[in-house]
Parts: C-alpha cells; sequence; structure tokens
C-alpha cells in the first residue's frame, strides 16, 4: 500500500503541467491573440454612448470620468471577448457595464484600480446573464461554445485563429484565469483578487487550461521528466 500511495502523489502534481518550451510558446500565441483584441477598432456604438453620458450636475468630476471611460474602453472590451469570445455579447456586456459603472460612479473610490472596478462589474454581469439563461458556466459539452465559433471557423485558418476558436471552447472561468495571468500579465494573487477566488483556485485554472488549449493546438504537452 505504501509503494501505491507513493507512486500515485507525484502523478497528481503533474498533472495539467506542460513542457516549459511548450509553455512559452503558448503564452507568446496568447498575449498575441489578446493584443489583437486591444487593436481591434471600437464599436462606434459604444463610443457615441460614452460621448453621449450626460455629466450634469457634476459636470467636470463627471467629464473626467468619462475621458477615464473612453480611456478603459479597449482593455475592458478585450476583457468582455475573453469571457464571452461573442463578439455581439460582449458589447453587449461592455454597454451593461459602462451604464452601470456611470451610475455608480460615486461608488468608485478615488485612486483606486478604474479597469479592475469595470472588469469585476462586466464579469457579474457575464454570469448573472448565464445564470438567467440557466446555462452551465462551465459549459461542459461544449455547445455553447461551439455556437460561439460557428463564423469564426470560416475565416482564415491562421495559428491565431485557432487560437480563437480553441480558447472559445475551453470553460469560461478556465479562459478567463489563463487570459488574466497567461495574456494580460496579471500575477496570480491579482487574478485570485479580481475574479474573488483563492490563489489556489487560479492556479489551477489556469494550469488546467493551459494543457488542454496546447493539447488542442497539436503542442508536444509530453513531460521530459523521469
Amino acid at each position: 500500500m505504501a509503494e501505491g500511495t507513493s507512486r500515485t502523489a507525484p502523478s497528481r502534481s503533474r498533472e495539467g503541467r506542460i513542457p516549459e518550451g511548450a509553455r512559452q510558446h503558448l503564452g507568446s500565441e496568447l498575449r498575441s491573440y489578446y493584443a489583437s483584441m486591444l487593436a481591434e477598432v471600437q464599436p462606434s456604438t459604444l463610443l457615441e454612448l460614452i460621448a453621449r453620458l450626460d455629466g450634469a450636475p457634476y459636470a467636470r468630476e463627471a467629464a473626467d470620468f468619462r475621458d477615464r471611460l473612453l480611456a478603459s474602453l479597449p482593455g475592458l472590451r478585450a476583457f468582455a471577448l475573453s469571457l464571452a469570445v461573442n463578439h455581439a455579447v460582449a458589447d453587449d456586456l461592455v454597454q451593461e457595464t459602462l451604464l452601470k459603472a456611470w451610475k455608480n460612479q460615486d461608488r468608485f473610490e478615488p485612486g483606486s484600480n478604474l479597469q479592475a472596478w469595470l472588469c469585476t462589474i462586466l464579469r457579474n454581469q457575464f454570469y448573472t446573464d448565464i445564470r438567467k439563461r440557466k446555462r452551465e458556466v462551465e459549459d461542459a459539452d461544449g455547445t455553447m461554445a461551439g455556437q460561439m465559433v460557428a463564423s469564426a471557423a470560416q475565416e482564415a485558418n491562421s495559428e491565431l485563429q485557432q487560437v480563437k476558436q480553441h480558447l472559445a471552447k475551453l470553460p469560461a472561468a478556465m479562459r478567463e484565469a489563463l487570459l488574466l495571468v497567461g495574456a494580460q500579465g496579471l500575477t496570480y494573487e491579482d487574478a485570485a483578487e479580481l475574479i474573488g477566488r483563492q490563489v489556489g483556485t487560479v492556479k489551477r485554472r489556469v494550469s488546467r487550461a493551459r494543457a488542454l488549449l496546447a493539447r488542442s493546438l497539436g503542442m508536444d504537452t509530453r513531460s521530459t521528466a523521469l
């Protein structure tokens, strides 16, 4: 029994790990994917929404807040896309977030991280919408993800597009953690604070997501360790 136990523990400790070379290559692809989302032209509907926000009766303070919302838009929309994948759904989430942030701007603590505050609002809205539709967040059978990438499958089959398609098939919680850490460069601690989970939970999600995505992309995930 002792021998069997000693063999089981190392196996669990290596679960989800991939070779360093594959990990670095995957990280590069994720950063490129995130950069492509940041570089997208922002929808005119969102830009017009921000421009229409009424600053009265605190015109000066509201104008400053509106400018900060505008500056935060690329990162906020990229975060929405990392969760929802579908552009239309992501843009709806961003619109809801902007309106809620504007309405509750008095709750924002001056000097704190506006981007993190906005992402928290958006994330809460995303999971609220999922619960309303009575769909599982994990989307284990891939049905929702398959619908989201149906049109994308018709696009050019570039490596970046493959990353996008396979990311869409990951459970939302794993995809979120992986992009926060692997693409945006957040520490595990910062990512855990943003999504309201323990650091260990974030680490497990990132590790599992890396392994699943690497295998989906055909990367060599075999460990060379003895």
